[in-house]
Formats: structure tokens, sequence, C-alpha cells
């Protein structure tokens, strides 16, 4: 059986302890690091179905944001400080332009220390439970307007939106076009989505 994650830090780390971790690791280290409940969580590479959908839905969303001069699309190298105390890295996000003018400014190289309007998530074998339990609970008290979650496996999409603090049952998207509330005029093909 594959394990749920490759690495689970015993100890307990601060958003800013976790930062300097994070500096101090080699240039070659490939994976991706989280702080969930004040544990370091180390995730290893994504496989190739993971990838493609990551650059497509990467791509649409960027183009569509773009466009409409609504805000900006980060893909998975971005890290936020979470007023939780988490910070995340998710696959895609998306953050408005009007939250990112309220938010406190960060520098180039610093995590993001706004909450997303959009967090998009793709399962894959080390990271389906997390996606759908714990980083699901942290989107939620944080109040990230509208959380995806995105099956290859299933070819589906879940997505979930935020009312009165809480997310809903979720609305399963696997046919026609995916709609969001957070981007109302955005039409995506689930076919073009699942198309590698």
């Amino acid at each position: 059986m594959i394990a749920d994650t490759a690495f689970r830090s015993d100890e307990q780390f601060t958003q800013k302890e976790f930062r300097r971790w994070v500096e101090r690791r080699p240039r070659a280290d490939i994976n991706r690091y989280e702080l969930i409940q004040g544990r370091i969580v180390m995730t290893p590479p994504a496989g190739q179905a993971h990838a493609s959908i990551e650059a497509t839905l990467a791509h649409r969303l960027r183009e569509h944001v773009t466009g409409n001069a609504l805000g900006t699309v980060f893909g998975s190298s971005a890290g936020y400080d979470l007023p939780s105390g988490d910070t995340v890295e998710p696959d895609l996000s998306f953050v408005s332009k009007e939250r990112m003018a309220r938010g406190p400014r960060t520098g180039p190289d610093q995590f993001l220390r706004v909450v997303p309007n959009l967090v998009v998530e793709i399962l894959s074998p080390s990271t389906s439970r997390r996606d759908r339990t714990e980083k699901k609970d942290i989107y939620e008290r944080n109040r990230v307007d509208e959380y995806w979650i995105v099956d290859p496996r299933q070819k589906s999409v879940t997505v979930f939106h935020l009312a009165d603090a809480r997310y809903d049952a979720g609305l399963v998207f696997r046919t026609g076009a995916l709609r969001a509330r957070v981007l109302p005029k955005l039409r995506l093909a689930l076919d073009q989505l699942f198309a590698g």
C-alpha cells in the first residue's frame, strides 16, 4: 500500500520557523513542503496525468483571468501563509485584484499573505486523502470562497462553495462545462481538461 505522505514531521513549527526551514533546503530538492497543523508535510513530485491537467487548467484560468483583468492566477509553487497558521502550496489558485490590493504586501520571494478566492487541488495517490480532508478543512477555516478537487481517475471536478463560513456538499462535474461562482463567465470544457 502506498503511504499518504512521504514525510510528516514529529515536531511542531510556526510559519516563521517553517520559512527558515524551507530556505535551507538544497536547490536540488524537488519535493513540495507545506505546514499543516504545525507539522511539515512533504509530498513527492506528481505524475504525468496530474502535470498535464495542471498545465491545461493553469493555461485556461490564466487566459480567462488575464483577459478580463480579474486578478492573478498562481501555479503550484506559490505558497500561502494563511491566518490559521498553516502554510499551503495548492496546485492552482486565483486571487482577485481587489483582494490582492487589500492584502498585506509581500516581496517577490516571500509567501503570499492573502487568502485566495479559489484553490484547486489535483488528486494524486500521495495527496488524495489529505486534499479531501485536512486541506479542505484548512481552506474552509480560512474562508477560501471556492475549492475545486480535480480527480484524474474519475475524470471529475468537485466544486465546493463557501456559505455561512462552511463549504456546501459540493457539485460534481463529469461532463459538459465546469462553472465557477468566483469566475462566473468561465466555461471550462471537461473533455479538454481530461484529454491528455
